[in-house]
């Protein structure tokens, strides 16, 4: 599996100012020896999100969002780790490298990218000389701006003709293959192109590379409608087409239609919030991805049979998803209209106004599952209890569930036993954490500390971390060995983590540091530690920092000295622990051992 080498983060965080990379995204003005800005991450009136130049951290007093430079990319552009640092380091005009060498990903499938422009490029060159594409667009009405925004294409009817353009060595051939753009002969005697005839969609990935496309046929055929077969780069369940586009807007909510044509024309009509599914149903990848993007999401199907199905089949998609905060409606269109239709009729204004009467999740549920159910009778109220229990136990716990479970109580009078829920597999979950390492690259680690989820530290140690995150270069006040490293005091092994890597890296600042505990429990606990403002001068903060690890040492000279003293009682000391235990009697208590 490919890794980041952590010196690599280190070094991006190092090069980094995260008030200019803010400074791209926000209006910043000066306030003493920070920054503020309107946070991003909530509405709000006046500035309360501030930018520290000197830890190279944000932090909003309004909603509590805080973090590093990497963290900031991550929540700002919905970004996973590795593509936020894929990201910054673009940015930065720096090479990611993957432990490993070759291409940055492990199988290799970086080389498919370069094919894929190519290939982007060239349907759209023949979109240019195709007059039955281009009459097409225009009796639906899409302008050549949305063209362009969009990157459309046309695959010509001769499928040897972009072999022959892009395939102009065996890799290239090969990797055409691996893209889905062609396929090898029956003849076996070399490949001709998948998509022919068909007006070509661009699916593009968070950072707006194409992975693959969407086809329609023009005139005649079948399928309608191709999609390129999934791929090292493309998962059908695991993409959304417009998406790239939808994320460059401030979204208060995600639109789901089923066809590419529904986004162009929503995004042209200004419903930029519009992604599709890839000719597959919701899956609870894409559930996830939705929220990711937006508290609120819409699925917007049409009204016959099809339809309703595929709403019920998103519903049990998002339902795992329903953690207090999120929101899902979903909206159907009266028979023989898709949004498509429906805003070139009635306009922006139109499509929000439907979209305000969309059903809430809870109501659709119910409604749907009492259907044929006589809820005047115990028999109907006993079979739409049953029907819906068994979608009320994916909901996680919280607020949602409760209140679903007390609505199920209400509607079919029944005072249900607590509904056991299906355990959660999101990155949240050990069992999701797993998965998630298992299935991307992931930066290597050398630290292992004995916590995981919640934290509970001993004062001291909080006070010396606080103060070491603030100011990195204090660890050189305090060089090893340090007393504490054998106690069993909570954090220690944090602490100590933390200092080693301060005094490898110094000059460094308290966002880097944190950067190497990305993925692990204590990730979070350490960005609330940065959060916290600094208090008092250098002088004292630095005695803040001394004498908490003094306190520390002291505490476990004490402890190791009554232990060696019990054992000298008993007659048990060997040589070495004798005079061990002379030297602690010896030690004079208040005397800093660095």
């Amino acid at each position: 599996m490919a890794r980041i080498p952590e010196s690599f983060v280190d070094s991006l965080l190092q090069r980094v100012d995260i008030v200019e990379l803010i400074g791209k995204r926000l209006q910043l003005k000066r306030a003493g020896r920070e920054f503020q800005a309107r946070c991003p991450f909530h509405d709000e009136r006046t500035a309360s999100f501030t930018i520290s130049p000197q830890k190279q951290f944000y932090h909003c007093f309004g909603c509590g969002a805080h973090g590093t430079a990497l963290g900031f990319v991550m929540n700002y552009e919905n970004l996973e780790f590795v593509d936020a640092v894929e990201s910054l380091a673009s940015e930065l005009g720096m090479e990611v490298p993957y432990e490993g060498g070759g291409y940055k990903r492990a199988d290799g499938s970086d080389a498919l990218f370069p094919v894929l422009a190519d290939a982007t490029q060239f349907f759209i060159r023949h979109l240019q000389v195709h007059d039955a594409a281009k009459e097409y667009l225009a009796q639906r009405g899409v302008d050549r701006a949305m063209m362009d925004r969009f990157q459309l294409g046309f695959a010509p009817a001769d499928g040897n003709l972009i072999v022959q353009a892009l395939g102009t060595t065996p890799e290239r051939r090969q990797a055409l293959v691996q893209a889905g753009l062609s396929t090898p002969s029956q003849s076996g005697r070399g490949e001709y192109g998948k998509f022919r005839e068909r007006l070509m969609f661009p699916i593009l990935d968070k950072r707006g590379r194409c992975i693959a496309f969407g086809g329609r046929i023009i005139g005649q055929g079948e399928p309608k409608y191709l999609n390129s077969p999934e791929t090292a780069l493309f998962k059908k369940s695991q993409e959304l087409y417009g998406l790239y586009f939808a994320r460059q807007q401030k979204l208060e909510r995600m639109l789901v239609v089923e066809g590419y044509m529904d986004v162009l024309s929503l995004v042209q009509f200004g419903v930029h919030e519009a992604v599709a599914t890839l000719g597959t149903a919701t899956s609870r990848e894409h559930a996830e991805i939705l929220f990711r993007n937006a508290d609120d999401v819409v699925f917007c199907f049409d009204g016959d049979r099809a339809g309703r199905a595929a709403a019920w089949r998103a519903l049990g998609s998002v339902l795992p998803r329903m953690r207090d905060g999120r929101q899902a409606h979903f909206l159907f269109l009266p028979d023989g209209e898709d949004p498509d239709s429906i805003v070139r009729k009635e306009g922006e204004a139109g499509m929000r106004a439907r979209l305000k009467e969309a059903l809430p999740a809870s109501k659709y549920l119910f409604e749907e599952v009492a259907r044929d159910c006589d809820l005047t009778s115990i028999d109907g109220r006993a079979r739409f209890a049953e029907r819906a229990k068994p979608l009320l136990q994916t909901i996680p716990e919280g607020a949602y569930a409760e209140l679903m479970q007390a609505e199920l109580e209400r509607l079919s009078g029944l005072n249900a036993r607590r509904i056991e829920r299906e355990p959660e597999l999101g990155a949240g979950s050990s069992r999701g954490r797993a998965t998630q390492r298992a299935r991307t690259p992931t930066v290597s680690r050398r630290w292992s500390t004995e916590f995981e989820g919640e934290f509970e530290l001993d004062a001291k140690v909080r006070i010396a971390l606080t103060r070491l995150l603030g100011e990195p270069g204090l660890a050189a006040l305090a060089p090893p060995p340090y007393a504490f490293a054998a106690m069993d005091a909570a954090g220690t092994g944090l602490l100590l983590a933390v200092l080693e890597l301060a005094r490898e890296r110094e000059g460094g600042h308290g966002s880097s540091l944190i950067a190497q505990f990305e993925g692990q429990g204590e990730h979070a606990l350490l960005l609330s530690m940065l959060a916290q403002p600094s208090v008092g001068d250098d002088r004292t903060r630095s005695e803040e920092f001394l004498s908490a690890l003094e306190a520390l040492n002291q505490r476990a000279s004490e402890l190791r000295k009554a232990q060696l003293t019990k054992r000298f009682v008993s007659g048990g000391l060997s040589d070495a622990e004798r005079q061990e235990l002379l030297a602690l009697q010896a030690q004079k208590s208040g005397k800093a051992s660095f």
